[in-house]
């Protein structure tokens, strides 16, 4: 059993090296100067460390109010992912009316459809609102995704109905159950969705091109691959910007790591 264990934790541990050096590598280049990262013999560690490719890149691109942006967007759409999918899974799972069968098969159907198929219907709806061209045009599409009411969905027909129905007969009213009853039950689920609706929105570059055009208005993937064309290719800056995008993304993931450990903790002590 030891020996499986340990040979199970030594194949981890060189699949997450093999994962781990490429992003290892990016952050300690971000680091070089410029005549040492495009050496005839390169180098795994700065010999020179050096950070003037952050500063000019946040002296370049106004990389701060790109920053920003991103996080009203990936911050605002997780938090509107959370609340609806939520919501939704929690009445496709909980309970039965007529045609709820038809519309989870709906909703199953469209996680088929590639982005592109809806892209001129989403363009269309947006432009009718007067959203086009602002950051609402990348929150509020997204806030209920087919995976997300998916996810929710099944988590929560785990949960027994015979603590809802409990809740009822105390009095409780539905708005109760679902803040009071099934939401700390879910924790592992919404701490799931909560990580790939931020990563999404974060890394999201197609959409944002499509619905924005205003330079003040980019989200950072837009303006790294702006920044790219408009002073050339300046690899110690993208480097360095790209290092910085990495910082968010890594602050949600253990945030939300720590929550679902603790949730799936919590589950099995009550179960």
């Amino acid at each position: 059993m030891k020996k499986a264990t340990l040979t199970q934790y030594s194949i981890a541990g060189v699949l997450v090296l093999v994962f781990l050096i490429p992003v290892i590598y990016i952050i300690l280049s971000s680091f070089k100067p410029m005549n040492e990262l495009f050496s005839t013999t390169p180098t795994f560690f700065p010999n020179q460390w050096t950070t003037d490719n952050y500063i000019d890149a946040l002296a370049k691109g106004d990389f701060s109010r790109y920053i920003f942006n991103s996080l009203i967007v990936a911050v605002s759409s997780t938090i509107l992912a959370v609340v609806i999918n939520s919501m939704s899974g929690y009445a496709l799972a909980k309970f039965r009316f007529k045609g709820d069968s038809v519309i989870m098969l709906i909703i199953l159907s469209t996680i088929m459809l590639p982005l592109e198929i809806i892209m001129v219907p989403i363009f269309s709806v947006l432009r009718f609102f007067g959203l086009y061209n602002s950051l609402w045009a990348l929150i509020i599409p997204p806030a209920a995704t087919p995976t997300g009411i998916f996810l929710m969905r099944q988590y929560l027909l785990t949960i027994p109905d015979e603590i809802i129905q409990s809740a009822r007969i105390d009095g409780a009213s539905e708005w109760k159950i679902f803040y009071s009853i099934i939401l700390p039950n879910a924790k592992p689920a919404i701490a799931t969705l909560a990580i790939f609706s931020f990563m999404w929105r974060w890394n999201d570059y197609v959409w944002p091109l499509i619905a924005i055009n205003s330079p003040k208005k980019y989200t950072l993937q837009l303006a790294i691959a702006n920044f790219t064309g408009e002073f050339g290719t300046d690899y110690n800056s993208i480097l360095a910007v790209s290092a910085i995008s990495m910082i968010p993304m890594l602050i949600i993931f253990v945030i939300f790591q720590r929550q679902f450990v603790q949730g799936t903790v919590e589950s099995g002590m009550k179960g």
